[in-house]
């Protein structure tokens, strides 16, 4: 019988995994209308993308991504025959079929996939490398992975305006937002892992809010406040807090003082190897899109 894909190494905790998933359940369990914006873009973006691939695919898997969205835009797109939700909690099933499995490990037979996608969920794995493998192991031969995840220069004013006020206030800082992966670092994981024919880029958006505690607000209902394992413990007061709204509004506000947030989304894309597909470029050469490579399956 063949084993499931495991993940292939332990590595150093960057997130404290059982934080995360307390603040994500804490977020479905206390919804706030529109905190999903984020993921309902990145949802339409998915289906957007699927659109260019010219096949269809038999079996299909959303991973880790805690909400539906990403599994109804693979249904929506008509690309998939059946596809399947695999998450690390219950809660985030909220009563519909899929698989429980813990974080960062896929109970998944190689070659058992032909697609699978992941949506705002890699930029808190603690083993990317590792996931990467998992997913590449997974996918049967000519399958396709297509993934989003937060990148470099995500919530960069926010991370600015916190490090300035403590800084300013206690005389030094500690890390309060996630450290997130460059475009470039994410291509490269791509091919480490295996894939064939990888392609990483980025799409920067923009969103405007009318102060700091707006967007924390925010972060706190799409459960992606800080699970950094080297977060600070001392507790964040209100004065940290007045300073960095502070902060925030002198360097990164419009004229009309509302406040910017950048969530810079890395979209990354590969194949599982197969003999059919086409060979990599040398190196040097022109490189393909995002476009013609999910064409290329």
């Amino acid at each position: 019988m063949p084993r499931a894909c495991r993940k292939p190494e332990t590595v150093q905790a960057i997130f404290d995994t059982h934080l995360s998933l307390q603040h994500k359940r804490r977020a479905l369990a206390r919804p706030v209308d529109g905190a999903d914006f984020l993921m309902q873009r990145l949802a339409e973006d998915l289906s957007d993308r699927l659109a260019t691939v010219e096949r269809r695919f038999a079996d299909a898997a959303a991973l880790f991504c805690v909400t539906p969205h990403a599994r109804d835009a693979v249904n929506a797109s008509g690309k998939a025959g059946a596809i399947a939700r695999i998450e690390a909690d219950p809660a985030f099933l909220q009563g519909s079929d899929g698989k429980l499995t813990a974080p960062e490990t896929l109970p998944l037979p190689p070659e058992s996939l032909d697609l699978a996608v992941s949506l705002l969920s890699l930029h808190e794995v603690n083993d990317v490398p590792g996931m990467l493998v998992q997913i590449r192991r997974a996918l049967r031969p000519d399958g396709l992975f297509l993934g989003a995840m937060a990148g470099g220069g995500t919530l960069g004013e926010l991370r600015e305006s916190l490090l300035a006020a403590e800084s300013e206030i206690y005389g030094g800082a500690s890390p309060r937002v996630f450290p997130f992966a460059d475009v470039r670092d994410v291509g490269a994981l791509l091919q480490r892992a295996g894939f064939a024919l990888p392609v990483a880029d980025v799409e920067t958006i923009t969103v405007r809010y009318p102060d700091m505690f707006a967007l924390m607000r925010d972060l706190r209902a799409m459960g992606s406040t800080s699970t950094l394992v080297s977060r600070s413990r001392r507790p964040a007061t209100r004065t940290l807090f007045l300073r960095a709204a502070e902060i925030y509004a002198e360097r990164f506000s419009d004229p009309d003082g509302k406040i910017r947030a950048t969530f810079s989304i890395v979209w990354m894309s590969g194949w599982a190897p197969a003999p059919t597909q086409q060979k990599p470029l040398k190196p040097g050469s022109a490189k393909i899109s995002l476009a013609e490579a999910l064409r290329g399956g």
